[in-house]
Formats: structure tokens, C-alpha cells, sequence
């Protein structure tokens, strides 16, 4: 008995050793990660413990600790209100907007790009592509303004001078989910394609040079090794994108939102707003917040599930 525990301690020391030896050789790498690994604990874990207020009705001068308990009754508040089915829904069909019109854009462009062989026409046009995604919501949807008012919009004023009437784009309703993903596909579209752009360029040429010697094409070869090889990237942001399935962003829609569209444009998150923070109702908010997290989590464990059994490595 002595003769084992004295070989598994040699064991754990060995191991204990090799652990601090691989630590210290790839120390910078560590160090490196710190930041990220800094800003998650900070901004991401520790408000976790903020959910707590959903199950209390809380009361900034009494706190966590002496707010009242009232278990799942904002959640019950959340179920039942008369707007949350048409919020709720608000807010899928804009998911599922970007789903369908936006998340092909940036792998269209950057199978294009990669077929592009002059390097000044690409870096100009990749450049001309990235820009908007610098420029705030604000911005963009002010430039938007200016494009599509009554008053001296250039869109107005083209339809007019061809003889139609004036369209009213800003408050119709019909028109704020077509200009909600245009401005998305405008500001998102060029970022997007870095990632696909980095896998692409990660390919071995050998098989581009294999492909050509077989009298492959460039659409033979898109399609037989660009696309295989972009497989995994596409199913990993397919699923952090379906994730963030209540994620729409209350910066951009609240800015198109009007009282003229509030039918069509109220979503989860500005509703957040409006009937949470606006009104001081923490604890409603916080509930509203918790919900979003665990719908976004379950579908991230259910759609990498499916992605396992289709063969594909998922997220995790």
C-alpha cells in the first residue's frame, strides 16, 4: 500500500512539474488572454448576480439583500401582457429577416473578393465595404433620414420626378422592416466577410492548383473546396447568430422607432426600455433580461446538438 501512494505521489509530482513547466514556456500567451479573460469576469460574470432583483420587487435604497421576494411574479407580469405576443413576434420576423437577407451578404462578398485579383481594386473596395461599420447607429440611420424624407429626400424626389407620389418611408410601416435590414445589411455586410475572408485565406492553394489541373473552373472550384472549407465557419456563426435570436440591439430600432410604426417596430428590447427603465422598474426588467438569456441558451444547446449530428464540430 505504502509502495502505491509513494508512486502516485512521484506521479502528481511529475505532472505538477510538467503543468508548471508548460505555464511558464507559454507564459506570454497567458498573458495575452488576461484582458479577454478580465473583461468576461468583470462585464459578464459578476452582473450575474444582478438577476436575483427578477425575483424581488427591488428597491434601490433597500438593496438586494432587504427587497421583497415575490418569486416568479414578474415573469407571470411578462407572459400575460396584453403586448407581448406582438413584441415577441416583432421581434422574430426582424431575427428571422436577418437570418434570411443578412447573414448570406458577407459570404457572397467574400467568395466575390476572393475571386477579385487585383490587389489595389480589393484592399479599395474591402475598405470602401468596412467603413460603415465604424460609423454609429445614429449616423446611419441620420443619413437614411436624409435619404428617405418628404422634405427634400433624394429617394422622394427621384420617385417624384419619374412622375409617382412621394412615399412617406419614415412612418408607414410597411416600410420600416425593409429599411431596418438594409441599414443592417449597410453597416454589417463588409465587416462580416473578414472572418470568411480568414478562412478562405487559410485554404491550401494546392488544391485550387490540383482543381485547375482536373479543368475545374473558379465556380468548380468555389463550390468543391471554398464552400467545403467554409463549412465549419458557417455552422459555428450560424449558431452564435441564432443564439442571439432576442438580441436585435435597442440602439438601432429605437432610433426608426416612431408612434406612427410602434405596431410593426416595438421589440423586446426597446420595450426593456420604455416599460422597464424608463419607469423604474428594475426587478420587471431584469426578468425580461433573464428570459432573453435562457431562450438564447437553450437554442444555442439545441442547434449545437444538430450540428454534432450532422458531423460538424459546433461550438462546443
Amino acid at each position: 500500500m505504502q509502495e502505491v501512494q509513494a508512486v502516485q505521489s512521484v506521479v502528481e509530482r511529475k505532472q505538477s512539474s510538467e503543468l508548471s513547466r508548460r505555464l511558464w514556456r507559454n507564459k506570454w500567451i497567458y498573458v495575452m488572454l488576461l484582458p479577454g479573460i478580465l473583461y468576461f469576469i468583470v462585464f459578464k460574470y459578476i452582473p450575474m448576480y444582478g438577476l436575483i432583483i427578477s425575483f424581488q420587487n427591488y428597491k434601490p435604497f433597500k438593496g438586494v439583500s432587504g427587497s421583497e421576494w415575490v418569486g416568479l411574479e414578474h415573469f407571470q407580469r411578462l407572459f400575460t401582457e396584453p403586448d407581448f405576443l406582438n413584441i415577441l413576434s416583432n421581434t422574430l420576423i426582424l431575427f428571422v429577416m436577418n437570418l434570411l437577407f443578412y447573414f448570406p451578404i458577407p459570404i457572397i462578398m467574400s467568395l466575390m473578393l476572393n475571386e477579385v485579383k487585383g490587389d489595389f481594386f480589393k484592399k479599395t473596395f474591402q475598405t470602401i465595404v468596412y467603413l460603415p461599420h465604424f460609423m454609429s447607429w445614429v449616423i446611419i440611420v441620420s443619413i437614411s433620414f436624409v435619404m428617405l424624407t418628404m422634405d427634400g429626400g433624394i429617394i422622394n424626389d427621384i420617385i417624384e420626378y419619374f412622375g409617382f407620389e412621394k412615399i412617406n418611408f419614415l412612418l408607414a410601416p410597411e416600410w420600416f422592416r425593409p429599411i431596418y435590414i438594409l441599414q443592417v445589411i449597410w453597416r454589417e455586410a463588409g465587416w462580416g466577410t473578414i472572418i470568411y475572408l480568414a478562412a478562405i485565406a487559410s485554404i491550401d492553394p494546392g488544391l485550387y492548383e490540383a482543381a485547375r489541373m482536373d479543368g475545374a473552373g473558379r465556380l468548380r472550384q468555389m463550390w468543391h473546396i471554398t464552400l467545403p472549407a467554409l463549412r465549419s465557419v458557417i455552422i459555428v456563426l450560424l449558431i452564435l447568430k441564432i443564439g442571439a435570436v432576442l438580441e436585435l440591439g435597442f440602439e438601432h430600432v429605437y432610433l426608426l422607432l416612431n408612434s406612427m410604426n410602434r405596431n410593426v417596430a416595438e421589440i423586446i428590447d426597446t420595450y426593456v426600455y420604455t416599460a422597464g427603465l424608463k419607469q423604474g422598474q428594475f426587478s420587471y426588467s431584469a426578468a425580461i433580461g433573464l428570459f432573453k438569456s435562457f431562450i438564447g441558451l437553450v437554442l444555442v444547446m439545441i442547434v449545437n446538438r444538430i450540428a454534432k449530428k450532422m458531423g460538424e464540430e459546433g461550438v462546443y
